[in-house]
């Protein structure tokens, strides 16, 4: 810009950090390589950075942060297995339609092949999980790859990138010859006229539809476009796993999960629907799970062409789903069908009584039931609670409305069709620093909190007040040794501690009996209302699963009996 001399870096991690503390996010995530160059630059801006015992749990919560906020999630860690550690966060992003920016350190330019320390093909082992990967090898290419970055990411499909800084750029001044330009100044074209042709022709014959939401709606319905649009043509709603918390299940029209995930008593919808308006849905096996009407059409909105099915009749269309179902809204000239309203609110009412039958019936033994569970948290928290989900044998049955209902002021974060175990046990952190003021509860099983568990001690130093709702079927010494040389704070910084941690820290209250878990899950809430970590392990039978699963083969979701 003119009048503006631009400026110099020290080094490319005093450029990231420079340009986090004007466009970026307040806080990021992860674990700097041993030379520390990265903890060294985001300390001279006053960033914060959780620093996490585990990359996988660094790109896991960047991305909970991504999504609960809608902005970029940031991670940074070392190179080498570094970067091999954190893949498995990557593909979770990918999935999610997350936007992750992933700044990893690399061997230097003059070092490549010759065995280096920790040397490895980043670039290769990256790609396929990113939408962009970058390497740069000269400091004067530093800041428009970062800005570029951070563009790629957030701009749609939204999704991770990769960029990396290797070892040669610490030290070397990077130049700028103007100021940042960060993505969120980059305009978004929105649509100015409504799509007509065979989509419109489609809604308004269609006498029964149905609406799939889907993940690519998240942050896309602020002022409820989606549920006017379906009362406008009177349909019944369901989400996908990964697109729960983009409409309100409170609705009167909402009717729960699709596929996998279908209500009992809901399923007369899927049988007898004419059209089902999938929008922001890659119409994944789980979220089609049953579907048994190949010559159904299924009208599909998407603002990534690569992420409409070709799997299913029915017109395809191109573009941003909010854009799209304003414009309809205004275009269908129908009044809805009156007995597919009826037939949607009896289905609604059939999906309570089947969850009040289940609620109701007796118990086997004195252990809660996972159901109970469900009941604890929304007796507890606020109706404004983020739940964050896994995706386990047991902790599944938070997926089945109305079990669990994510309230119109409330909101979700669930794993991807990867459903990677440990995600949501980590992701927790990042959705709860994107919404700072509101509760979070996890809701998983033990075998992915145990995964996750490393950086328990994370949150409790951290201070980020995460409820953890378990169903129950040390530190880093050579880092640790490197601050002082940096001159950099050892209490602020906590690499390693005089009481090494055994996988115990927050406050854990267990429950083995029915009567005890109500309080404990007030216990636990009250010490995440003051930034503390709590932890209700609660004891339940390996056998305590819902019905709709009882048929699952192995691995394979289009095994499972339904519809």
């Amino acid at each position: 810009m003119p009048g503006d001399p631009g400026a110099s870096h020290a080094d490319a991690w005093h450029a990231l950090a420079d340009y986090l503390a004007q466009a970026g996010p307040p806080v990021l995530f992860g674990l700097p390589g041993d030379d520390l160059a990265a903890l060294a630059a985001v300390d001279s801006r006053g960033l914060r950075l959780v620093l996490c015992r585990d990359q996988r749990n660094a790109v896991f919560m960047a991305t909970g942060y991504a999504l609960g906020s809608g902005g970029p999630g940031v991670c940074v860690i070392g190179k080498g297995p570094a970067v091999a550690n954190a893949v498995t966060g990557l593909v979770e992003a990918r999935a999610s339609g997350a936007p992750v920016v992933l700044v990893a350190g690399g061997t230097a330019v003059d070092r490549r092949g010759s065995g280096a320390f920790q040397e490895l093909d980043q670039l290769a082992l990256v790609s396929p999980a990113v939408k962009w990967a970058h390497r740069v090898d000269h400091p004067d290419r530093v800041a428009p790859a970062l800005e570029r970055a951070f563009l790629v990411a957030a701009s749609d499909p939204r999704g991770p990138v990769y960029l990396e800084l290797p070892d040669h750029l610490i030290g070397a001044p990077v130049p700028r010859a103007r100021p940042w330009l960060p993505a969120t100044a980059v305009a978004r074209a929105r649509a100015t006229s409504p799509v007509r042709g065979a989509a419109l022709t489609a809604l308004r014959s269609s006498r029964r539809p149905v609406v799939l939401v889907g993940g690519g709606m998240r942050h896309r319905n602020p002022d409820g476009v989606v549920e006017r649009f379906a009362e406008r043509i009177g349909a019944a709603v369901f989400t996908t796993a990964s697109g729960r918390g983009a409409v309100a299940e409170d609705h009167p029209l909402f009717c729960g999960l699709s596929g996998l995930y279908t209500p009992p008593g809901t399923e007369e919808l899927w049988r007898e629907a004419d059209l089902v308006v999938a929008v922001g849905s890659r119409l994944e096996e789980t979220a089609t799970t049953g579907w048994d009407r190949p010559d159904r059409p299924v009208l599909q909105v998407d603002v990534d062409p690569a992420s409409l099915s070709t799997d299913h009749p029915g017109p395809r269309v191109v573009g941003d789903g909010a854009d799209v179902l304003a414009a309809w809204v205004a275009e269908v000239d129908r009044p809805p069908d009156r007995s597919w309203r009826t037939a949607v609110e009896r289905c609604r009412a059939a999906a309570r009584g089947h969850a009040e039958q289940v609620r109701g019936a007796p118990p086997e033994g004195d252990r809660p039931r996972v159901v109970d569970v469900l009941a604890a948290i929304d007796e507890v928290l606020p109706p404004d609670r983020v739940l964050v989900q896994e995706n386990g044998l047991q902790d599944m049955w938070s997926y089945f409305y109305p079990h669990y209902t994510c309230r119109s002021a409330g909101g979700c974060i669930a794993p991807s069709e990867q459903t990677t175990l440990g995600f949501g046990a980590a992701a927790a952190a990042g959705a709860r620093l994107a919404a700072p003021d509101r509760p979070v509860v996890a809701f998983v099983g033990d075998g992915a909190f145990n995964l996750f568990r490393s950086d328990l001690a994370t949150l409790d130093r951290e201070g980020i007040g995460v409820l953890y709702v378990v169903l129950r079927n040390g530190g880093y010494g050579w880092l640790h040794a490197q601050l002082d040389r940096h001159r950099l704070d050892p209490a602020r910084h906590g690499f390693a501690s005089d009481a090494p941690d055994a996988g115990g820290a927050g406050s854990h209250f267990p429950v083995t009996d029915r009567t005890g878990l109500v309080d404990a899950v007030r216990r636990g809430y009250r010490v995440t209302a003051r930034g503390g970590v709590a932890v209700v392990h609660v004891d339940v039978r390996l056998a305590d699963r819902h019905p709709a699963l009882d048929n699952l083969i192995g691995d394979f979701p289009a095994h499972v009996a339904q519809c």
